[in-house]
């Protein structure tokens, strides 16, 4: 059976003001993978995540999610808000509107199924509710549902970020650096709902990360930046010492020894 290909990079460039921070980065990425986006802090993880969620255009090259082109030659797709309605985003910083309530948090955040009028007046139907009621059981934070997000601990607003996109109905998640500012604990528990959700759900999940073990543990294959240029892609079992090293330098063995943190 030929699996389906959720995002296609083909020599995407990116520079910001001279200087290269995406260089003819290409990779394929089939449906329901997990995939770690790995390197040093510089390497262009997050900046490449952004070109995928259509945060970022490119100088040239073409991304491409379910074979259609969200960007290509530096021109986004007429239908962005449409292809991007695919994808849901977790950020290192929660991104959550801390005034307002949890399930408005989870509501508000559904793309492509919710007008922006709608959005903006927070008007949402019961069904609505009861899904987005339903997603926070699934994350494990339903007792948190009208409560300010701004009382929840950090795992807690990732787990809503997570509830955010099964409400979109989101076939990929991107997630940049989703528990860099967590403590060990809350972060394997995000990374565990992360996995449980591509395993059981088929949800595509790509990832940047620090922390090597985390890499090791939760993601068969890995794509390395170094200066913006892919120079690994494959199984995460095959990132050994020497090529730990050649990414992060002297860093390398307190990245895989620490586990957590930057």
């Amino acid at each position: 059976m030929v699996k389906e290909t959720a995002v296609e990079v083909i020599d995407l460039t990116k520079t910001f003001k001279g200087k290269i921070a995406l260089q003819k980065v290409s990779f394929t990425v089939e449906s329901g993978e997990m995939v770690a986006l790995v390197g040093a802090s510089g390497s262009g993880k997050s900046t490449l995540l952004r070109h995928l969620n259509g945060l970022e255009r490119g100088e040239s090259g073409v991304v491409k999610v379910f074979d259609f082109s969200l960007q290509s030659e530096g021109k986004f797709h007429s239908k962005i808000r449409q292809l991007r309605s695919n994808m849901g985003c977790i950020f290192q910083q929660f991104n959550l509107v801390k005034r307002l309530t949890v399930i408005e948090n989870v509501l508000v955040g559904n793309l492509g199924q919710i007008s922006l009028a709608r959005s903006a007046i927070r008007y949402f139907t019961k069904a609505e509710k009861i899904q987005a009621l339903c997603a926070l059981e699934r994350v494990g934070i339903l007792e948190q549902a009208y409560k300010r997000a701004s009382l929840l601990s950090g795992g807690q607003q990732q787990r809503v970020a997570i509830a955010r996109c099964l409400v979109q109905g989101a076939r990929i998640i991107l997630a940049d650096e989703p528990i860099a500012s967590l403590d060990p604990e809350s972060a394997r528990k995000v990374m565990e709902l992360l996995s449980e959700l591509n395993q059981q759900n088929g949800i595509t999940v790509i990832s940047s990360l620090h922390q090597v073990q985390m890499v090791q543990r939760y993601f068969p294959r890995a794509v390395a930046l170094k200066q913006g240029e892919v120079i690994f892609d494959g199984l995460t079992s095959n990132l050994d010492q020497n090529r730990l090293n050649q990414l992060y330098g002297s860093a390398a063995k307190e990245l895989v020894l620490s586990g957590h943190g930057e």
